[in-house]
């Protein structure tokens, strides 16, 4: 237990040395320290478990559980039972915060700052290859294998560095290998004893020496020195990966304006803090439009109407096949001024989206290639290998004008969708955020004037500032840093609007595209990677989803804000305002009738449930999918834990049947009789005769005169098997007198354990289910035997060949 003590502390040294190069790759260290803590947990559950003289397989499993709770309670705690024990909501959590670690490695260049995502990354892995280095190096006692996880660890952080990995970070994660391949061979050694390479008092006056010459050192060593010669080779063999952590666009050079100006499924955040820092202004997008207010044609790329707390994301309701056009506008009444308009757009070749940036609303779109529908962000996502890049389409859409009376006067919205979803905000958003909302706009008594209070608040009651250099900011307290610091990006005032509006019961989301651009010679819009924006959309019943502009100085603040559109409309707002107290009540019980109008056609954001293209399982905005996806994952968590730990017991039962089935002879059912044994705490003696085996077994069975001489009947019949000259046949009645006289042997030995406790702990957990590592071992020694063999006999060959 020493020697194994000492190898699960050098295992996790080992991890965390090895983890020290992951360092660069971040800006917050904080992480390590934390995996280092979590580790060493981790590492301990491990330890108690191999005292208790727990199989491979049920360590692993504990060590498992153990890294699942533990993430559990760093990351998520406010979703799991307790803090600590993961729940379906837990499970959906961190299945969200993986997929934003993703997206996150996959846009910030390095060092990227720790979101939560990262964070979750970097912990897991850690975790996850420091269980696999214990399971190797301490649990099935092969130190050398366990370079390989470590290596891949390695290798994965030197390849993804920015400017190369210092020397230290080598140094350090080599060191800890060769300590820890050191450290198993020095136990290994001392469990035989001093070794002695020639006779006796040959050789054996210098123990230092004599241990220096150890074959397993000596081998050790070997596999050290290739396992550190690959981690040297195998950065240098790795292709250069861009500046994001795995594949982002990479920034222009200082003044050079070359640059990768898109990629497919970029964050759309971190990709327009890029696109709008980049030394020069490429032209991204052209379009030639109808529109008579080329001015107000902002060009939506996703809309992002989830808030968790930490971030804004989009639900992508993905429609397959397209539904039927013109495609229905949420929450928009005749009453509204509206036209339609053409706009032809032509994306630059290196131009790469999943998603069509559109003007809104859009009624269709006609693009070659295969695509499918965002119900939420109205707009064409790509289908597998499409994208994009140099793709000219045509988007018919509306072009909207409503009243600065039209959307003080509208009614609550009838859709629970909007209500519901658009309006949610986390537990744990800082109160400052609701406390700024309702102190900015006090003095407003309708939703409108709210927006337009928050609006001009930003853009110049406030006193922020514009500046693109800002993070864009992830966790609970970035809306509220924002609102103290007061300086940021478009990111920051449209994330900001719209969390304070959701506050105040204002539905509201986010879109992220382009504001319209410069016109050009030939009539038609050049749109450039400055152009890139964030607006907030709020949703005013009648009118639907309406664009506010409270980054200031940016894009176009929208005619209904503006304070010559409120003065105008004001007079006929308070002559009408008698009569709409006196018919409001009727008008909002009229609402829902003219909705029969089309009754073939729907909206597939309100009324999801009423289309004929179902939403598909990547529709994580819709109930359904919160309400079932987190149970089938939930599920699924807990399902694999009880396979793991059933997995002995179904093993040892499968044996049994096998063992004593007709016709599987004496041997099987003796092997059998002493794996039954051994279950009970008498393992095996491979030295012992079969009559010694027997009363071992009598005696660990504390068996009664019958058992007992039913186990002698076994012994007997296994002597003849082994020493007769003519064994009986395997499928004698002797055979199945022996497999009966085994039943009656285990049955017996199954009362041994006392408590209840034990007889469970002796049938779901056998000891001789350890034959099963074992066995893998001995063919893992058989595969590699047999590829040397091979390797030996095909280098002569080759020799041949090249000579």
């Amino acid at each position: 237990m020493g020697g194994r003590g000492r190898i699960t502390a050098v295992a996790w040294a080992a991890t965390m040395a090895t983890a020290f190069a992951l360092l660069p790759l971040v800006e917050d260290r904080g992480w390590f320290l934390q995996a280092g803590l979590l580790l060493a947990l981790v590492s301990g559950v491990g330890a108690l478990a191999r005292w208790g003289e727990v199989n491979a397989a049920l360590t692993t499993a504990a060590q498992l559980l153990t890294a699942v709770l533990l993430l559990t309670l760093t990351t998520v705690p406010e979703y799991a039972l307790l803090g600590l024990v993961p729940g379906p909501e837990a499970i959906g959590e961190l299945g969200v915060l993986y997929s934003l670690g993703a997206q996150d490695v996959g846009s910030y260049a390095s060092p990227a700052p720790v979101t939560e995502g990262i964070r979750l990354m970097l912990l897991t892995g850690v975790l996850a290859v420091g269980v696999i280095v214990d399971l190797l190096a301490v649990t099935l006692r092969s130190a050398a294998a366990a370079g390989l996880p470590l290596l891949a660890m390695y290798s994965a952080a030197t390849g993804i560095a920015q400017e190369g990995t210092a020397w230290i970070y080598f140094v350090v994660a080599a060191g800890g290998f060769l300590v820890l391949l050191l450290t198993e061979s020095a136990t290994r050694v001392s469990a035989w004893g001093r070794f002695f390479p020639g006779p006796l008092g040959q050789g054996g006056g210098e123990p230092g020496a004599a241990r220096q010459r150890v074959p397993r050192l000596r081998t050790g060593h070997r596999i050290g020195a290739a396992a550190l010669g690959v981690a040297v080779a195998a950065p240098l063999m790795l292709p250069a990966l861009g500046e994001g952590l795995v594949s982002p666009p990479t920034r222009g050079g200082s003044g050079s304006g070359d640059s990768d100006i898109g990629t497919i499924a970029v964050n759309p955040v971190v990709a327009l803090q890029d696109q709008l820092n980049q030394p020069s202004d490429r032209t991204v997008l052209t379009y030639e439009t109808d529109s008579d207010r080329p001015g107000d044609l902002y060009l939506r790329l996703v809309s992002l109407d989830r808030f968790d707390g930490r971030r804004w994301f989009s639900s992508e309701n993905i429609l397959d096949p397209i539904p039927d056009t013109p495609w229905p506008v949420a929450g928009l009444g005749d009453e509204v001024e509206q036209a339609e308009a053409v706009t032809t757009i032509t994306a630059e070749p290196e131009y790469a989206q999943r998603s069509l940036p559109v003007p809104v609303p859009a009624q269709e779109i006609t693009a070659d290639g295969s695509w499918a529908y965002d119900a939420y962000s109205r707009t064409l996502v790509a289908g597998r290998g499409e994208s994009s890049a140099g793709l000219e389409y045509e988007v018919r859409h509306l072009l909207i004008e409503p009243t600065a009376a039209q959307l003080a006067q509208a009614p609550e919205p009838v859709s629970t969708v909007i209500t519901d979803d658009f309006t949610r905000v986390p537990a744990d958003l800082p109160p400052l955020v609701a406390q700024t909302a309702a102190e900015v706009t006090a003095e407003a008594t309708s939703n409108y004037e709210r927006a337009v209070a928050l609006q001009r608040w930003f853009t110049s009651e406030g006193d922020f500032t514009y500046n693109t250099d800002v993070a864009s900011g992830t966790g609970t307290e970035a809306v509220a840093n924002f609102l103290q610091a007061r300086e940021g990006f478009c990111i920051h005032f449209a994330f900001a609007m719209a969390a304070m509006a959701r506050t105040l019961d204002i539905p509201a989301q986010v879109s992220v595209g382009f504001t319209p651009g410069a016109r050009q010679a030939d009539g038609s819009y050049a749109v450039g990677l400055h152009n890139a924006h964030a607006w907030p959309e709020l949703y005013f019943e009648g009118v639907g989803w309406t664009r506010f502009e409270p980054t200031p100085g940016q894009g176009s603040a929208p005619a209904w804000t503006r304070p010559e559109a409120e003065s105008a409309d004001r007079p006929e707002s308070e002559t009408e305002e008698p009569e709409t107290g006196t018919t409001t009540p009727e008008t909002e019980e009229e609402e829902p009738a003219p909705a029969p109008e089309e009754p073939q056609r729907c909206d597939p954001m309100l009324e999801p449930e009423a289309c004929e293209v179902p939403v598909t399982a990547e529709a994580s905005g819709s109930d359904t999918a919160f309400a079932v996806w987190p149970w089938i994952w939930g599920a699924l968590g807990a399902a694999v834990p009880a396979a793991l730990a059933l997995t002995p017991w179904f093993w040892r039962r499968r044996e049994r049947g096998r063992r004593l089935a007709p016709g599987a002879g004496v041997m099987a059912a003796w092997e059998e009789l002493l794996d039954s044994a051994w279950d009970i705490g008498s393992p095996p003696v491979p030295a012992e005769t079969p009559r010694q085996g027997a009363q071992r077994v009598v005696r660990a069975g504390q068996l009664a005169e019958a058992p007992s001489a039913a186990v002698h009947r076994v012994a007997d019949a296994v002597e003849r098997e082994l020493y007769a000259p003519r064994p009986a046949a395997a499928g004698s009645a002797g055979g199945a007198a022996v497999a009966e006289d085994v039943r009656t042997a285990v049955a017996a030995m199954r009362t041994v354990p006392e408590s209840p406790a034990a007889r469970t702990r002796v049938a779901l957990f056998p000891a001789s289910a350890v034959r099963v590592t074992r066995a893998a071992s001995q063919r893992a020694r058989a595969v590699r035997a047999e590829a040397a063999g091979r390797a030996r006999r095909i280098a002569p060959r080759l020799s041949r060949t090249r000579g």
